[in-house]
Parts: C-alpha cells; sequence; structure tokens
C-alpha cells in the first residue's frame, strides 16, 4: 500500500505539536517498519526544511531531511503535474500540487489532518486517526 503524508503530518511529528504528534509517530513507524510504502510530495521536502529551519539551526534542519529522504520516496513535480494542478485547483495549490503529483504516482491513499484541502480527491483522503483505526 502506497501512502501519501500531507505536510502538517510531518510538521505534527517534527515539531511535537499536541495531540497530533502521537498518530504521525504511528505511521512513521509502519513507513520505518515496511509495512506501508511512505511517500512524500517534493513540495513538502522544501517546505518542511523552509519552516524546521525556523525552529532549528541548518545543520538540524538539513539531518531531519536527509532522515525523511532514507524513510520515504518523493513524488514528482514537473510541469505536466503543475498544469494539471492549475486546472484542477481547489481550495489551496499547495494541496492541489500534492495530490496530482500523488494521482500521478498512484498513492493509495493521503493521510492529512486538512481533508477539506483534498474534497474532490479520487484518492482515498484520511485522517491519522481513520487511517490507524482502519488498519
Amino acid at each position: 500500500m502506497k501512502i501519501l503524508l500531507d505536510t502538517n503530518i510531518v510538521l505534527d511529528l517534527l515539531l511535537k505539536r499536541e495531540p497530533f504528534c502521537n498518530s504521525a509517530k504511528e505511521i512513521f513507524v509502519l513507513i520505518e517498519n515496511s509495512d506501508i510504502d511512505g511517500y512524500l510530495c517534493a513540495s513538502t521536502i522544501t517546505t518542511i526544511h523552509y519552516l524546521v529551519s525556523k525552529s532549528f539551526d541548518k545543520a538540524k534542519a538539513e539531518k531531519i531531511i536527509d532522515d525523511l529522504l532514507l524513510i520515504f520516496e518523493v513524488t514528482d513535480i514537473n510541469k505536466l503535474i503543475l498544469i494539471d494542478a492549475v486546472k484542477n485547483c481547489g481550495i489551496d495549490f499547495e494541496d492541489s500540487v500534492i495530490y496530482t503529483s500523488a494521482k500521478f504516482c498512484d498513492i493509495d491513499i493521503i493521510i492529512t489532518r486538512d481533508k477539506k484541502g483534498f474534497k474532490n480527491s479520487s484518492i482515498l483522503t484520511l485522517q491519522p486517526q481513520e487511517f490507524l483505526a482502519s488498519r
């Protein structure tokens, strides 16, 4: 099963955002144990680096990115994906890019705490607790 984590799920764990970090950690463990295939969108990587470098120093931010790239596969962003994302842009362009990138990579489930950003998704979209309860 191929799952893609929305940026907010990764940040929940990295920034220890309560009460969300525990369910994010459970999902990370499933990915690290190869129980499921974990994916991040390429734009998520750049966003995470930017945001965690505000909370930590540059070296720590780079270490976090290195660790994420060891655990996760990364979906592509290219011109075709961006064109499709613009055409199908819902509430938020960033979510549209993540969704379109996931669609092009045949992702089975998107895990997010912002389901309204993926309202018209043809990919099953679950909140972390919904995903964990379905296992």
